[in-house]
C-alpha cells in the first residue's frame, strides 16, 4: 500500500518537473527566435521620435500616479499614511493629476478628430484618400466605408467630450460633494468609447481586405490620374535641369531679410505656423494652429484648475509650476515639424547642439521659436512648392528670401502643394527642380540630376 502511494507521489513530482522543464525549454526556444538586434534597433528608432518620447513620459506619469491612487484606495498605504485626512489628500492629488493628464491628451487629439469629422461630412475625393490612410487597412477601399469611419470618429469625439465632462466634475466639486453617479458615467464613457472604436476598426470592414472595383473607387482613381497628368503637362518643360541642393533662407537670426514675416511670426505665431505647415504639405492649417495653441497654453490652465481642490499649498504651487514647464516645452511641437521639413525637402542639417541635427532643431524652437518660424517661412517663400518638392523660382538665387508672405500671397495657400505660388506666371516658364533626398544630408550625399523628361505637351 505504502509503495503504491509513494509511486503515485513520485509520478506526480516527476510529472510536475517535466511540465516545468517543458515550459522552460519553450521559453528558451522563444528567446532564441527573437531577433534582439532588430528589437534594439526598432526601439532606438522609436524613442528618437520626439512625439514617441513625449508619449512615453506621459505613460510613465499616468502609471506612477495611477499606481499610487490604487494603493491608497486598496488600503496598502495605511501604514505609511495612518491618518484619514492624509489618505484623502493623497487620493485627491493623484486623482487630479490623472484628470489633468487625460484631459491634456484629449485636447491634443481633438482638433485632428474634429477635422476628420468635417472630412467625413464633406466627403470629397481628396478627403476619402486621407481618411482611408487613417482608418482603413492598407488604405484601400472598403464597403460602406463612410458609415464605418463615421462610427469610429464619433466614438473618438465622444471620448473627448466625456473626458471634458469628467474634468468639469473634478474641478467644480470637492471630493465630498462630487456626484458619484456623474463621475461613474463619465469615466465609463471615456474608457469605453475609444476601446469600442479600436475593436470596431478591427472587426468591421475597415480592418479587412477587399477587392477593388467599385464605381466609387474607379471615379477616385480616374480623378487621381487626371490630376497627375495635369501636373505633368504643367511641368513638362521644367525637369531639364536641377539645382544641386536646397538651402535655408538666411541664418536663424537673419529675420531682417523680411521684416513683414518677422512681425507676423512674432505676433501671429500660431496662425503663421499652421499656414506654413499646410503649404509644405504637413496637414491641415486649422488643425496645426489649434494644436499649437493647445500645447503651448492648455497645460498651465489644466494644472492650475487641477490645484483648486487641493488644500496643500506646496502641492498647488508644484502643479502650477508643472503646467508652466509643460507650456514651455510645448514649443517642441514646432521643433518636431522643423525636423520633418528638413528631412522631406533635404535641407542642410545643423549639428551645433550635441552633434545631432534633431536636437538642434528642437533647441532652436525651444530657445528662439519666432526666429525659427521666420526662417522656415522665408525658406518656403524662396522656392515653388509642388507635390512635396522644391522648385527654384526663375531669376532668384537659391536660399534668397522670396517675396511671398502669408498676407501677400494667399493664392499659394489655395493652390496648396499642387499649384505655383505666382498666379501671373507663364505656363511655359522654366522651373528647376530640387529632388527630395532619399538620405540624410548629414552624410553629404550628392544629389544626382533627374533624367530628361520625355513628357510632351498635348497638341505638339
Amino acid at each position: 500500500m505504502l509503495s503504491s502511494e509513494n509511486g503515485g507521489i513520485e509520478g506526480q513530482v516527476n510529472g510536475s518537473h517535466g511540465s516545468v522543464n517543458n515550459t522552460t525549454s519553450r521559453f528558451h526556444q522563444f528567446r532564441r527566435k527573437l531577433d534582439w538586434d532588430c528589437l534594439k534597433k526598432t526601439g532606438k528608432e522609436w524613442i528618437r521620435n520626439p512625439m514617441n518620447m513625449v508619449l512615453l513620459i506621459w505613460i510613465l506619469c499616468v502609471t506612477i500616479s495611477g499606481a499610487i491612487l490604487f494603493l491608497v484606495m486598496t488600503g496598502m498605504l495605511n501604514n505609511a499614511l495612518p491618518k484619514k485626512y492624509q489618505r484623502e489628500a493623497w487620493f485627491e492629488v493623484n486623482n487630479q493629476i490623472l484628470n489633468a493628464l487625460f484631459t491634456l491628451i484629449c485636447l491634443y487629439h481633438h482638433p485632428r478628430r474634429i477635422h476628420h469629422l468635417v472630412l467625413l461630412l464633406r466627403w470629397r475625393s481628396e478627403d476619402v484618400h486621407k481618411l482611408r490612410k487613417e482608418y482603413c487597412k492598407n488604405g484601400t477601399y472598403k464597403p460602406n466605408e463612410r458609415m464605418h469611419m463615421l462610427i469610429v470618429v464619433v466614438l473618438l469625439n465622444l471620448n473627448c467630450f466625456a473626458q471634458y465632462a469628467l474634468c468639469a466634475l473634478n474641478v467644480g466639486y470637492t471630493r465630498s460633494k462630487r456626484p458619484a453617479i456623474g463621475v461613474a458615467i463619465t469615466i465609463s464613457v471615456a474608457i469605453a468609447a475609444p476601446a469600442i472604436a479600436g475593436v470596431y476598426t478591427i472587426v468591421s470592414p475597415l480592418g479587412k481586405d477587399y477587392d477593388l472595383g467599385s464605381d466609387e473607387e474607379s471615379q477616385i482613381h480616374n480623378h487621381d490620374v487626371k490630376r497627375v497628368k495635369s501636373l505633368e503637362r504643367r511641368l513638362s518643360f521644367s525637369l531639364s535641369t536641377s539645382e544641386s541642393s536646397p538651402k535655408w533662407s538666411g541664418g536663424i537670426l537673419d529675420f531682417w531679410n523680411d521684416l513683414s514675416i518677422a512681425y507676423l511670426s512674432l505676433f501671429f505665431s500660431c496662425c503663421v505656423f499652421g499656414w506654413n505647415m499646410e503649404r509644405l504639405g504637413f496637414g491641415n492649417m486649422y488643425v496645426h494652429t489649434a494644436t499649437f495653441l493647445l500645447v503651448c497654453l492648455a497645460p498651465f490652465w489644466i494644472f492650475t484648475m487641477a490645484a483648486i481642490n487641493i488644500s496643500n499649498e506646496t502641492i498647488r504651487e508644484a502643479l502650477g509650476t508643472t503646467g508652466l514647464f509643460l507650456c514651455v516645452f510645448g514649443l517642441l511641437y514646432g521643433g518636431f515639424w522643423r525636423i520633418q521639413m528638413r528631412k522631406r525637402y533635404n535641407l542642410p542639417p545643423s549639428s551645433a547642439c550635441c552633434g545631432k541635427p534633431e536636437v538642434t532643431d528642437c533647441a532652436l524652437w525651444l530657445f528662439c521659436c519666432w526666429c525659427s518660424l521666420a526662417q522656415e517661412v522665408r525658406t518656403g517663400n524662396s522656392y515653388d512648392i509642388v507635390e512635396d518638392k522644391f522648385y527654384k523660382k526663375p531669376g532668384q538665387e537659391p536660399g534668397r528670401p522670396g517675396t511671398g508672405s502669408p498676407v501677400q500671397h494667399s493664392s499659394s495657400l489655395t493652390l496648396g502643394r499642387r499649384g505655383l505660388s505666382d498666379d501671373n506666371r507663364s505656363p511655359t516658364a522654366p522651373l528647376s527642380m530640387v529632388e527630395e533626398g532619399s538620405s540624410s544630408r548629414g552624410k553629404d550625399a550628392t544629389l544626382q540630376p533627374p533624367f530628361q523628361n520625355s513628357i510632351n505637351r498635348e497638341g505638339n
